[in-house]
């Protein structure tokens, strides 16, 4: 039977609801749609009924889901105004304000587009929605659903901040661009900024970053975004590293031709933090947070790096270079060091890293390794808030033969096809001290092969909501 708002439209419409859903079969069943056009009634051209499934089973991610593609749906029938009833609904678990969230996030993550770079837009590419309006009778709920709508609106508009920066060819995104859009959006929201240059990092000893940069005709940048919530004074309570690969050709051990045109988006995790501090900033989360972006590029070319060379990192650590393709793991090393120079009290990184975690996990779950017990279970709980699934993946002292070298302190990789995704992370973990460290190998989900549900095809900002929602529960 029908119950709430729906009840009411189908007494305005004399049973038109009820005889249409009998007619077409409809059961509500999840992601479910029936679209109907109640031509010169009511005042609108069409009504959608989505299916949520079982109340029970409702969750925000579910939500969310159903949002963005029923809003996309609403677009391409040229609608400009949208309204969905929440009063008087079934929403199972969730609260009213829970709810405008999950559709607030849902619908602007289902309409984002990228197409800066497509000639001048026909009318049907052009055309889109104007406004999407909540419709709640109960005033004090209405005002809980105001605040959370806001919410909804950095946390998605922060992910396609990421989702840009991803999105971007490698010839108009280079490492000297990313740092200067970086600028733009900390002017944009208090954020400050700081780049260092080559010479700069050199001074700090950074090798095994300016071992990778040396084979490319675009300068390496270490990009520095800090948001002083909290203890304005104090040590970071957190630092975010991103990995900043503007373009991966693999250097002297170079990738194969198919599929490379992807590798403008190794820069993912980079995206993450950018995106990640910005939404952290516009929700004036009491927390001093760090974020530590090293840019580069990753080219062949006579004077790039090779295999066998030996690097310092910043911390002394020596490194034999064993693939040049195995590049993320280099700079992020030399990052985690100066992030732990500033201070950063735990430390969260981000990276498209191995393609290991893609045979382990798919394009489902990111994978991650921490070498604190607390941090992880409230990283956990961030990505569950977010909807951005997660698995852990073990970090047990035995995986270390994979990472001994006979000529340097350390190699960037050797193990073959043994465990190539723990053999980073244990790389890694050289580089964080004793700090709470958490690892993110995004290989498998910082891009989608199709649409579906808020998610498009092409880059998707993972990890950019989960980060800030990390950032909120440390506060």
């Amino acid at each position: 039977p029908l119950r709430g708002a729906v009840k009411t439209l189908d007494a305005a419409l004399k049973g038109t609801i009820t005889r249409s859903l009998q007619q077409k079969g409809f059961r509500g069943k999840f992601s479910e749609r029936c679209l109907l056009h109640p031509i010169g009634r009511l005042g609108v051209s069409h009504l959608l009924l989505i299916g949520l499934g079982k109340a029970s089973d409702l969750t925000q991610d579910r939500l969310r889901q159903v949002t963005g593609a029923a809003l996309r749906q609403l677009r391409a029938l040229r609608a400009r105004t949208v309204a969905i009833a929440v009063h008087d609904a079934v929403w199972g678990p969730l609260e009213s304000e829970t709810v405008a969230q999950a559709i607030s996030e849902g619908a602007l993550l289902g309409l984002y587009r990228f197409d800066l770079h497509k000639a001048k837009q026909t009318s049907d590419r052009s055309a889109g929605i104007e406004s999407l309006a909540l419709l709640c009778t109960d005033r004090r709920a209405a005002r809980a659903m105001r605040n959370r709508i806001a919410v909804g609106e950095v946390l998605a508009n922060a992910t396609n901040l990421a989702r840009d920066l991803i999105n971007e060819p490698a010839n108009v995104l280079t490492p000297a661009e990313l740092a200067a859009r970086a600028r733009r959006v900390a002017r944009r929201y208090g954020l400050s900024a700081r780049v260092l240059d080559r010479r700069a990092m050199r001074r700090l000893g950074m090798g095994a970053l300016l071992g990778v940069a040396q084979g490319s005709a675009n300068p390496p940048q270490l990009i520095l975004l800090t948001h002083r919530g909290g203890d304005r004074r104090g040590k970071p309570a957190l630092g975010l590293v991103g990995k900043g690969v503007t373009f991966d050709a693999g250097g002297i051990s170079i990738k194969a031709s198919e599929g490379m045109e992807t590798m403008k988006g190794d820069m993912a995790g980079a995206a993450a933090v950018i995106g990640a501090m910005t939404g952290i900033a516009a929700l004036r989360v009491p927390l001093h947070v760090v974020g530590v972006i090293p840019a580069v590029e990753n080219m062949p070319s006579g004077t790039a790096q090779r295999p066998g060379d030996i690097v310092r990192a910043m911390n002394g650590t020596t490194i034999e270079v064993i693939n040049t393709d195995a590049e993320g793991r280099l700079i992020l090393a030399d990052a985690l060091c100066y992030a732990q120079r500033l201070g950063a009290k735990r430390l969260v990184d981000v990276a498209t890293l191995t393609g290991g975690v893609v045979v382990a996990l798919g394009s489902v779950r990111t994978g991650f390794f921490s070498n604190d017990r607390a941090l992880a279970k409230q990283l956990q709980a961030a990505g569950a808030a977010a909807g951005e699934k997660l698995w852990e993946l073990p970090l047990d002292d035995d995986y270390e033969e994979l990472i001994k070298s006979d000529h340097a302190d350390l190699k960037n990789t050797g193990g073959g096809r043994k465990a190539p995704a723990i053999g980073a992370a244990r790389f890694l973990k050289h580089f964080v001290g004793d700090a709470p460290w958490v690892h993110l190998d995004i290989n498998g989900t910082s891009l989608q092969e199709k649409e579906s549900g808020y998610q498009l095809k092409g880059a998707t900002g993972v990890m950019t909501r989960t980060l800030i929602h990390l950032a909120m529960s440390l506060a």
